[in-house]
């Protein structure tokens, strides 16, 4: 009986853990943590001897990040209005880094003529308005989601206009531009007791 009780025990805290949610990021530090990644991969292609196409650009980064906000919010208390926030969050966001970017006019191809036909294409993006609404016709909860995803595709390609512009070296660095931070240092994780 008691190994029975033992069995039930530990399962049932198995599932309790396993309930659990996760620990996730915050947006901020989650986007941080991406603009660093790319200060990175920037560092490394400027350092090559010969000039490299533009193909450090990835905004699956900057979309992760807006989906870590999404479920953040789907775990808060205020779903609806968590959503809303977070979605002017990132429209926010990217308007401080649509600002830091310069006109097309003044971008200088460092990377060759791609670079003078890519960036006011990308810009021109970045910078666009939608359609019509995009969310329209949903339930409150779904429109909420739909807001925030929206606002995310919007901010990835702010994003990927600023990682041009820093490819050309015609924008300054996020954090010098006051739009991210340094990230935390990634704490080493401890290594699974084996008794």
């Amino acid at each position: 009986m008691r190994a029975v009780f033992s069995v039930l025990c530990g399962c049932t805290g198995f599932a309790l853990h396993a309930q659990e949610p996760e620990l996730l990021p915050s947006f901020a530090t989650c986007m941080d943590k991406e603009v660093a990644r790319y200060e990175r991969a920037l560092r490394r292609v400027q350092d090559m001897p010969e000039t490299q196409p533009f193909e450090i650009g990835d905004m699956r980064g900057t979309e992760f990040c807006g989906s870590v906000g999404i479920v953040t919010c789907d775990r808060s208390e205020e779903k609806l209005p968590c959503q809303h926030a977070f979605a002017e969050e990132q429209d926010a966001l990217g308007a401080r880094i649509l600002a830091t970017l310069p006109e097309p006019g003044a971008v200088q191809g460092r990377a060759g003529q791609w670079s003078d036909d890519l960036y006011p294409l990308v810009l021109a993006l970045a910078q666009g308005t939608s359609a019509g609404p995009d969310c329209g016709g949903d339930t409150d909860v779904m429109a909420a989601w739909c807001e925030a995803r929206e606002a995310n595709r919007r901010l990835m390609n702010a994003v990927l206009a600023w990682q041009l512009a820093r490819f050309l070296n015609a924008a300054p660095d996020a954090i010098e531009a006051g739009w991210a931070k340094v990230p935390p240092p990634v704490r080493p994780q401890a290594r699974p007791d084996e008794n």
